[in-house]
C-alpha cells in the first residue's frame, strides 16, 4: 500500500493528508489569478473527489473547488450501501451490474476496507411474500453471487447467501411478525460505514498527492481554460486557470454546462433510535407491496439509530438540502407496518434525510418522457464533453464512483491532450486503508478503526491527551470531543455544520444536534496544541 495509507504513528495524520483552514487559504491563493493547474474539477461530492484523486494519482496537477463542504449534496445522503448490482440485473442492465459488482469488490478488497464491509440482509418470507416472488427473489440472490465470482470479489469477503428457517429469521430479526412467517432468505452486500467520511478519505488521499481541495469555493462560470469563482467565506472573485475542466457538480450540473439535462430523483431515508426494534444483528429487505423488485431497507448503523428507506420519486426542484414530505415518510411507514410486530409510529421517526440522485435525462427535449417514473431510468452513468472543452459526469451512484472519475479523467485527458497514462485508482488505497490482518492488530476501539482505519491509534491518542476530549459530544452517541477537533486539524471540517452534519452523523436526528451545537462551536474555537 502506498504511503497515504500507511498506518498513523505517534498520533500523527497520514503524511501529507491533512486538510485545515490554514492549508485552504495558502492553496486558495495559489490558485486564484495564479498558473494554469492541468485539472479543474468542479464539485467535491464522491465523484468530483474521486476525480481529484484519480488526476493526481496520473501525476497531472489538480485544483478541486464545492461552494459548499465535502459531501455536502447527495454523497452524503445515500443508503451507506455499497450495491452489487443486483437490482441492475433484474432490470437487465448487465453492464451496470458487473461494473457495480467489481467495484464494490475493489472498494471491500484494496481501496477501502476499513470503511467497506460485508453487511447482512433478511428478506423475511411474509403472506405478504408469494412463493413466485420467493424464488424469484432467490435467483435474483444467487445470480448476484455469480456477479460476486465474475467480480473476482472473495468468498471470505461476501458470504453466500442461503435460506431461513422460521426460527432463524426471528433470531436475526427479532421484531418481524412471527404469524404466517415461513423463513428468509439471507443475503450479503458492501456497506460504507459513512458516505460523508468516504468522500473525505478520497479527497484527502487526493491531497496528499498533490491536489489543491478547496471548499466554500463557488464556480460562477465555467470555461474552456478555467472558471470564474467566489471565494464564499471572505466575497472574494477571481480565476482559477486550468487546461482541462471536469465539471463533477452532481444535480447542479446542468446549471453550469449548457445541453446537460438532469432528472433529479429523490431518495428518503428514516432515522429511528435503535431501541425501538430492540436487537437487530442484520438489515432487513423488506418488500413493497405490489412492487416485484423494491424493498424498502432496515439498516443498523451501531450508533443507536436505524435507517429505513428508501424512496425513488422525481422532482423538479434542485434546493441545497433538499427536504422530506410527509407522503415519503407515510410511505416508509405503511411498508415497515406491513412486516413488523413492533409498531412504529410517526412520532417514533426522530429525523428524516433526503438526497437527490443525478439521473441523466435522455428524453427527447420537450418530449413527454417527463412523467415517466425515475425508478426506471438507467443508473448507467455518462461523460459528456461539451463543445468548449468541458467534461461534464453524471448519473452513477455511489458504488460506481471511481469508475465514474476515471472515465472523466480519461475524456479529459484525450480532449487536451493531456501527459498522462491510465488510471492506477483501483490499486490506490485510500487514506486509513490497510488489509483486515492489519486493521484488527491495531491498538484502538474498534469503532474509530471502522471510522479511521490505521489513523484510529492517532484519534484515540488524541482523546488520551485531555479527559475532556474523551467525553462523549452527546450522551448516548459514541462521537467524542476528540473527534471533533481530529476533523478540525486533519479532515477540513470548518464549521459546526461540517462537524455535525458531515464529519459525524449527529445531525440527523435535530434533537441530537440542537444538544451538540455547543459543544462543536466550543472545539472550533480552541487552540488546543497550538493549532
Amino acid at each position: 500500500m502506498s504511503s497515504s495509507s500507511s498506518p498513523a504513528s505517534s498520533g500523527q495524520p497520514a503524511p501529507g493528508a491533512s486538510l485545515t483552514a490554514a492549508r485552504r487559504l495558502r492553496e486558495l491563493d495559489e490558485s486564484i489569478d495564479g498558473p494554469p493547474v492541468d485539472v479543474l474539477v468542479v464539485g467535491l461530492g464522491a465523484t468530483g473527489a474521486g476525480a481529484a484523486l484519480d488526476a493526481a494519482a496520473r501525476g497531472l496537477t489538480v485544483a478541486a473547488i464545492d461552494a459548499h463542504d465535502l459531501a455536502f449534496g447527495t454523497s452524503r445522503w445515500s443508503s451507506k450501501l455499497i450495491h452489487g448490482g443486483l437490482r441492475y440485473l433484474a432490470s437487465a442492465q448487465f453492464d451496470v451490474a458487473h461494473e457495480s459488482a467489481r467495484e464494490r469488490g475493489i472498494l471491500m478488497e484494496r481501496t477501502a476496507p476499513h470503511l467497506v464491509r460485508a453487511q447482512p440482509f433478511v428478506l423475511p418470507l411474509t403472506p405478504l411474500v408469494s412463493r413466485g416472488q420467493a424464488a424469484l427473489a432467490w435467483a435474483g440472490f444467487r445470480a448476484g453471487d455469480s456477479l460476486r465470482l465474475a467480480a473476482r470479489t472473495a468468498r471470505a469477503t461476501l458470504p453466500a447467501p442461503r435460506r431461513l428457517s422460521a426460527a432463524e429469521t426471528r433470531n436475526l430479526a427479532p421484531a418481524l411478525r412471527d404469524a404466517g412467517l415461513r423463513g428468509g432468505l439471507l443475503s450479503w452486500d458492501g456497506r460504507v460505514t459513512d458516505d460523508a467520511r468516504l468522500v473525505t478519505a478520497i479527497a484527502r488521499t487526493a491531497a496528499a498527492r498533490g491536489a489543491r481541495i478547496l471548499t466554500r469555493v463557488r464556480a460562477l462560470e465555467l470555461t474552456s481554460s478555467g472558471a470564474r469563482i467566489r471565494d464564499e467565506l471572505t466575497g472574494r472573485e477571481g480565476e482559477i486557470r486550468a487546461r482541462a475542466v471536469i465539471n463533477a457538480s452532481g444535480v447542479w450540473a446542468g446549471s453550469l454546462v449548457d445541453g446537460v439535462r438532469i432528472r433529479p430523483s429523490r431518495g428518503t431515508h428514516l432515522v429511528l433510535r435503535a431501541e425501538h426494534l430492540g436487537f437487530l444483528p442484520a438489515g432487513l429487505h423488506i418488500p413493497i407491496p405490489g412492487e416485484t423488485n423494491r424493498f424498502v431497507l432496515v439498516l443498523p448503523q451501531g450508533d443507536g439509530r436505524v435507517y429505513v428507506g428508501l424512496t425513488d420519486e422525481p422532482v423538479d426542484d434542485v434546493p441545497d438540502v433538499p427536504s422530506v414530505p410527509e407522503t415519503d415518510i407515510g410511505f416508509l411507514l405503511d411498508v415497515l407496518g406491513s412486516a413488523l410486530d413492533i409498531p412504529v409510529d410517526r412520532d417514533d421517526v426522530v429525523g428524516a434525510f433526503a438526497g437527490l440522485r443525478p439521473l441523466l435525462d435522455t428524453t427527447p427535449a420537450g418530449g413527454s418522457g417527463a412523467t415517466a417514473s425515475t425508478a426506471d431510468i438507467s443508473r448507467k452513468h455518462a461523460v459528456l464533453t461539451s463543445p468548449e472543452g468541458v467534461v461534464t459526469v453524471v448519473g452513477g451512484k455511489l458504488t460506481t464512483y471511481r469508475r465514474m472519475a476515471e472515465d472523466a479523467v480519461d475524456a479529459a485527458v484525450a480532449e487536451h491532450r493531456l501527459p498522462a497514462g491510465p488510471s492506477p485508482t483501483a490499486g490506490v488505497p485510500l487514506v486509513g486503508a490497510a488489509s483486515p490482518h492489519a486493521l484488527a492488530a491495531l491498538r484502538a476501539p474498534r469503532r474509530l478503526i471502522s471510522r479511521y482505519g490505521t489513523e484510529a491509534p492517532a484519534v484515540h491518542a488524541l482523546a488520551m491527551t485531555d479527559p475532556r476530549l474523551a467525553e462523549p459530544v452527546l450522551a448516548g452517541h459514541p462521537v467524542t470531543r476528540a473527534e471533533l477537533l481530529w476533523a478540525v486539524r486533519h479532515e477540513g471540517a470548518l464549521d459546526a455544520a461540517d462537524l455535525l452534519d458531515r464529519r459525524t452523523r449527529i445531525g440527523l436526528v435535530p434533537g441530537d444536534r440542537a444538544t451538540a451545537l455547543e459543544t462543536a462551536q466550543e472545539v472550533l474555537g480552541e487552540d488546543l496544541g497550538g493549532h
